[in-house]
């Protein structure tokens, strides 16, 4: 019995140290989450919000050029340079899935600068994101829009886009075209410009350029007398894009009649 009640006394000693241990490390626990929590806040608190500067040298430009944009970072106390060597990201919006998307990363450099080239297809919204450190909170620029406006390479990048398909009388596309249906296409995928679908109607649209003066871009309307005949797209060098005649494809081909006249629509 004596030997029975001298193990009794060992146990709950043993179990009360363990008590006793684990309250410590819960308290040590405790006391090291009351310690972590304000300390975080304090350094989510010390994080300065930076000043950023950000401009768009071309706010719009012709499709097929680029633009520049800029960005430059400074304490919003001081007004010195902030950020040196810290990560920014181009971002671009992209309408169909509302949200932004990365375009590439560059680090500041000493004064607190860096630029972006881009070089849009279409008319877009970019933003510059600081992405943090060094005492800065991570913060982004004022939103910028870049206007894309046709422009004859625009329409010639269409044009090429067709090149082999087949010839067929009355067709406007996008599988085989006639000779007006192709350039009644192309200007309307690439300028969103409204061409009717005849040769002789097409010679009235734009305005009227010299052909010494013609540019890559430029419709070209071969005639007959004055009366429009054929229809294509200037492809610089006295050749053009067109859809040419039955039997033929879209292609490149020598501007063969010297009776024809150029129309600028972009």
């Amino acid at each position: 019995m004596l030997e029975l009640r001298s193990r009794r006394p060992g146990r709950s000693a043993a179990r009360a140290g363990r008590i006793v241990a684990t309250t410590a490390a819960a308290c040590l626990c405790a006391g090291q989450l009351i310690a972590t929590l304000p300390a975080r806040a304090a350094a989510a608190e010390a994080a300065i919000r930076p000043a950023i500067a950000a401009s768009n040298t071309r706010p719009k430009l012709p499709w097929g050029s680029a633009a520049t944009l800029r960005i430059t970072v400074t304490d919003p106390k001081t007004g010195k340079p902030a950020g040196a060597g810290t990560a920014v990201a181009l971002e671009q919006w992209s309408a169909a899935s509302r949200t932004w998307r990365a375009r590439g990363t560059k680090a500041l450099y000493t004064n607190g600068y860096n630029w972006f080239s881009v070089k849009p297809l279409s008319t877009t919204s970019y933003r510059i994101v600081f992405k943090g450190g060094g005492g800065y909170a991570r913060y982004w620029s004022p939103t910028m829009r870049v206007t894309v406006t046709p422009s004859g390479a625009k329409v010639l990048a269409e044009a090429k886009k067709h090149v082999g398909k087949p010839y067929r009388y009355a067709a406007s596309g996008p599988s085989a075209f006639d000779c007006s249906g192709y350039t009644m296409y192309v200007y309307r995928k690439a300028a969103g410009k409204k061409l009717p679908h005849k040769a002789n109607s097409q010679q009235r649209y734009g305005r009227a350029v010299s052909k010494s003066a013609a540019r890559p871009g430029d419709l070209i309307v071969v005639r007959s007398g004055s009366y429009g005949t054929h229809a294509g797209v200037y492809a610089g060098g006295g050749y053009m894009y067109d859809s040419p005649h039955a039997g033929s494809r879209v292609g490149k081909h020598k501007i063969w009649s010297r009776n024809y006249v150029v129309r600028r629509l972009v």
